[in-house]
């Protein structure tokens, strides 16, 4: 049995105030001052903590927000004068996507590196937008050894990067005559990816290449920033070359080249010459493209499959979706993926090729989903930024002005913004696990393609109302 891939969480706090979901609302005009009061009696001892910080005359004119709902103060005040509100700066973080459920559930995580759970259960619609739209099937739940978390039975998250050749060929001597090629094994089906936004921060890429070391996983910096780092971090970084990139660009970075396993190359029209001479000067390196996802994707992959290519990253806008010709939003990731699947598996070359899939990626549930539609790995970019502590802000211009972002992601500390990544990753590593297990699965490669585990909602509506769909008006009113 391979030794047990474990990731090593480290319990790190935010630098800021946190903008909570839940506020106390206090009338205190008709409160007795009764002896047991509930405020007293706090599980989170939150009124206290409060008034010790109302009295600080060094503390920010901020509330904190810190309730957690447990409702136990409204039930239990004699007089009614105690409520629960959502805070209106709550609401306003994120967007229609990135909801700030999603961001909080993101800093929880991040904060301990433990799996989030909500006490009073899950509240809200059962059927949503893009991967909300699917769900798992957990119809091995029953079995007890299928424990990944707690030792039981080892599960593997591990997954191949590279070209994988179909069948091995041997000489009449027995020796191997299939040509060998760079393939890299991942612990866990995630590349630290850049920032979807341009982000000024000179120490992000560091972080990311340390978290990365410290998962046994990739870092994608581009390549004009590789020199600045320590050597010893160059083994867990992808080096990306632009669209603009050609030989200078490789020349320049010749000497960090011989420490990387992979490379990037940003889809262009001479993306198949720098492919080749990676090739020729590199064999050892795997090569992968960066392509942005639009309806004609499928057709790219299979053109540059002609060439020699097998490692490709399809890249979704931050909600997931493909971009149209007219840069309108077009379908979601699950039905593009699925259809990038099904047409290299009709190609008979599903085997060979590596999808690697970014962008609308917020969840660890997410990230099964994803490869569940078809992806081998998946590249997070937003969630790192969320973990720093991030809010997805609207004007994403705030990014790239001085002074302008309310979390200050420029001032980020590369050890602890590594750390924080390290503890995201190890809450989705657990996640992962869980889903795995439930689904009786011993191993993240078989769950690529393997929608016979999940249930589609507009599979079951067709299921259901399939019938009702065939039926005309007239028919109904008549």
């Amino acid at each position: 049995m391979p030794e047990r891939y474990h990731v090593h969480v480290v319990p790190t706090p935010p630098r800021f105030h946190r903008v909570g979901k839940y506020g106390n609302v206090d009338w205190r005009e008709d409160c007795s001052r009764c002896t047991n009061c509930v405020k007293l009696r706090c599980l989170y001892n939150v009124y206290k903590s409060e008034a010790a910080y109302n009295r600080d005359p060094e503390s920010p004119v901020v509330t904190l927000d810190e309730c957690k709902a447990c409702l136990s103060c409204v039930q239990g005040c004699t007089k009614g004068l105690l409520s629960v509100s959502i805070n209106p700066g709550y609401l306003d973080m994120g967007d229609d996507y990135w909801k700030p459920d999603v961001l909080l559930t993101t800093w929880n995580q991040a904060d301990s590196g433990k799996i989030p759970v909500s006490g009073a259960g899950y509240r809200g619609k059962f059927y949503g937008y893009g991967f909300d739209s699917i769900w798992t099937d957990m119809s091995e739940i029953v079995r007890p050894t299928r424990d990944g978390i707690h030792g039981r039975e080892y599960i593997s998250t591990a997954v191949d990067i590279g070209p994988k050749p179909m069948r091995l060929r041997f000489g009449a001597d027995g020796s191997l005559l299939t040509p060998s090629s760079p393939l890299i094994e991942l612990p866990l089906p995630v590349i630290l990816d850049m920032p979807a936004w341009q982000v000024e921060c000179q120490h992000l890429a560091e972080a990311r290449a340390l978290a990365a070391k410290h998962l046994g996983t990739l870092a994608v910096i581009p390549v004009e920033e590789v020199g600045e780092l320590d050597p010893q971090l160059l083994p867990y970084v992808a080096p990306l070359f632009g669209e603009t990139a050609g030989w200078s660009a490789f020349d320049r970075a010749r000497e960090q080249l011989d420490h990387v396993r992979m490379v990037h190359l940003t889809d262009s029209g001479q993306v198949a010459g720098m492919f080749h001479i990676f090739q020729e000067s590199r064999a050892n390196i795997v090569v992968a493209v960066r392509m942005t996802l639009t309806p004609s994707t499928a057709d790219r992959i299979m053109e540059l499959a002609k060439v020699g290519m097998r490692v490709f990253e399809v890249i979704a806008d931050q909600h997931g979706r493909e971009t149209l010709a007219d840069g309108a939003p077009g379908r979601h990731l699950k039905d593009t993926l699925r259809a990038i699947h099904g047409r290299l598996v009709a190609a008979g070359i599903r085997d060979e090729v590596t999808i690697i899939v970014s962008g609308g990626i917020a969840l660890a549930e997410h990230m099964a989903k994803a490869i569940i539609c078809g992806a081998d790995a998946i590249a997070l970019d937003t969630p790192l930024l969320v973990a720093l502590g991030c809010r997805v802000c609207r004007d994403k211009t705030r990014c790239c002005t001085p002074n302008a972002c309310p979390c200050e992601i420029s001032a980020v500390e590369p050890g602890y913004g590594a750390q924080r990544i390290v503890n995201l990753m190890g809450a989705w590593h657990s996640q992962l696990l869980e889903v795995l297990g439930a689904m009786g699965i011993r191993e993240a490669r078989r769950l690529r393609g393997e929608t016979g585990r999940a249930i589609f909602m507009e599979d079951i509506e067709r299921e259901a109302f399939g019938d009702l769909c065939r039926v005309s008006p007239e028919q109904v009113l008549s």
